[in-house]
């Protein structure tokens, strides 16, 4: 198996702000803009409010309820109207998806989607960043690949649950590909088997990956089982040593800013699959 940990939702670049950590300690997650999409934020569902006032009052303006939204990775199901048949799924495209396929990702690996986020709370009407918060980086849910599927003409009507999906609007440079989730995982024999897709509805100490006591969220402290070493190779676009430091019961990473997708080979890292038995049996 192999582990991506995956950048996805709201930045400083792509949406201008960060995901809301919302008063009750759920996440939730903004899909990026996309004004080729067909899907708007005022369209999209968490819990019982949409997304269109959110992002409104949290981008200033920039992003509003009728904006097309990236709604990608697709992993909630209530979040948009579905047809039968629909399964949890991400696309990738371009140099990101060129990552993935040099790296060797397919079936039976997973992904763990991590993205910024700052706490949220609501003043005179309106969403506002809780004044004296920081952003940070956490861990928002996982897919684990149950099909890899190259997107072509043929894929409507093979899929055509999946024909609203951002990736089939026409606009791909031919390596478009979408993941599919499998219907169950099992980490490891210690484990049980979990769900092949989901989100994370709290946050928890657990699913934060940037350091406590850093300055920027992409100073990551880290389960010491992720340092690399000579007969292992490091996680992927992380390959300089400077960027790694050992402090057990931890390891410090000093995080790529670019780059989407971030791939870890677990037959050299067998270490860290109790970390990940452990998040996915909190899921909640």
């Amino acid at each position: 198996m192999r582990l991506i940990l995956s950048r996805k939702g709201f930045d400083s670049s792509a949406g201008g702000c960060p995901s809301p950590v919302m008063p009750d300690g759920s996440l939730c997650v903004l899909p990026i803009p996309d004004a080729r999409s067909g899907i708007r934020y005022g369209d999209i569902r968490a819990g019982e409010r949409t997304l269109g006032r959110l992002v409104h009052d949290l981008s200033g303006g920039r992003v509003r309820g009728g904006h097309g939204a990236h709604l990608d990775p697709d992993i909630v199901a209530p979040a948009y109207p579905r047809l039968s048949g629909w399964r949890p799924v991400l696309g990738q495209a371009g140099s990101a998806q060129g990552h993935l396929r040099n790296q060797g990702v397919g079936e039976g690996d997973l992904f763990l989607f991590f993205g910024v986020f700052r706490q949220a709370e609501v003043r005179s009407r309106r969403w506002r960043f809780v004044p004296g918060t920081r952003p940070f980086h956490a861990i928002w849910g996982w897919l684990h690949i149950g099909e890899v599927v190259p997107v072509s003409s043929e894929t409507p009507d093979r899929l055509p649950w999946v024909a609203y999906h951002p990736h089939l609007q026409g606009h791909g440079d031919g390596t478009d590909t979408l993941y599919l989730a499998s219907d169950g995982v099992r980490v490891s024999g210690q484990g049980g088997v979990y769900p092949g897709s989901g989100a994370f509805p709290m946050l928890e100490e657990s699913l934060v990956l940037t350091d406590p006591d850093g300055r920027l969220p992409t100073q990551w402290r880290l389960p010491e089982a992720f340092f690399p070493g000579p007969d292992r190779a490091p996680l992927s676009y992380h390959m300089k040593g400077d960027r790694w430091h050992h402090e057990s019961p931890w390891c410090y990473l000093s995080c790529a800013a670019r780059g989407q997708e971030f791939v870890l080979d677990l037959d050299h890292y067998a270490d860290l699959l109790p970390w990940i038995d452990g998040l996915l049996a909190g899921r909640g």
